[in-house]
């Protein structure tokens, strides 16, 4: 009881000394119970620059090592940018499927050579070298079928197996080893001069006798026409779906490129002129053996 008496006193003595000191006196207060310390505004720096976003492809990406050689990253600012972009709207989509009745501009500007002159009748066609079996045939069709022709500006470009098999019988009848009387060779009945611009135009050096590099051949020239009449025509939709024609045969670029590849692409893509079929013939016998060759069955 006493023991408490005396705490007390002394508590009132430590009391009037802090009221007569006034603000002079530091009290820490207990452990546990520091007050909150203010946030002050952090100072921006004079200038930031901030990472690219698009790293470059194949280039690494720095090491944390690097990272922290070079001290932290500073923290992204949370206030709204004061140059806000906005992303360019889509390019519309093309809504009609049908040719456009004045051609944009050619983009190709090297063309390949014009197709010759009709054989006199009554030529018989004569044969070179080895025949190739139609398993070979069917293989090497299939395959020039599956490749990217234009693997950077028009990768989508694809060509149907079953035109190049159709087009294919149309020309040799799958024969080989076949020359015609106007100079075309093989399986897509290449001329010598188209099989040269190719060759040069795609930096390759296909053999034009090769049954194999033959359909590779007549399988590139059918894709540099769908790219050729595929812009001036059809704002680069390079779709060739039988769904896409109509009855009308200039309706669609799967028959342009048909009327193209036998009479060249100067006769059908004609600057400042609409599309034309100046074949129909050729163009529905192709169309129709896309569907009942008998070659599809080999």
């Amino acid at each position: 009881m006493g023991r408490k008496v005396s705490r007390l006193t002394a508590a009132l003595v430590v009391g009037a000394l802090l009221v007569a000191g006034g603000g002079c006196a530091r009290v820490d207060p207990p452990a546990g119970e520091l007050p909150a310390p203010v946030a002050l505004p952090e100072e921006e720096p004079a200038s930031v620059v901030e990472p690219s976003t698009s790293a470059t492809p194949g280039e690494p990406s720095p090491t944390p090592e690097a990272v922290e050689s070079l001290g932290a990253a500073p923290k992204a600012s949370t206030r709204p940018s004061a140059k806000a972009t906005t992303k360019a709207p889509p390019k519309p989509r093309r809504t009609s499927t049908a040719p456009r009745a004045v051609p944009e501009p050619p983009t190709e500007t090297k063309v390949p050579p014009a197709p010759p002159k009709p054989a006199p009748s009554g030529c018989k066609p004569s044969y070179k070298g080895e025949e190739a079996s139609r398993a070979q045939v069917k293989a090497a069709l299939t395959e020039a079928a599956g490749r990217t022709y234009w693997p950077t500006s028009a990768p989508d470009i694809r060509i149907p197996a079953n035109l190049i098999k159709a087009t294919a019988w149309q020309e040799s009848g799958w024969q080989s080893h076949i020359v015609a009387c106007d100079g075309g060779i093989g399986l897509m009945q290449v001329m010598p001069d188209t099989a040269t611009w190719m060759n040069q135009r795609f930096g390759q050096n296909h053999d034009v006798w090769d049954h194999r590099d033959n359909a590779y051949l007549g399988a590139t020239y059918l894709a540099w026409l769908t790219k050729y009449i595929g812009d001036m025509y059809f704002d680069a939709d390079y779709r060739l779906d039988t769904d896409l024609c109509s009855s009308e045969l200039n309706s669609c670029l799967l028959n342009a490129i048909i009327a193209a590849y036998n009479y060249g692409h100067h006769a059908v893509a004609r600057e400042g002129q609409p599309l034309a079929i100046p074949n129909p013939s050729y163009v529905r016998n192709v169309r129709a053996l896309m569907t009942e060759c008998v070659c599809l069955g080999y």
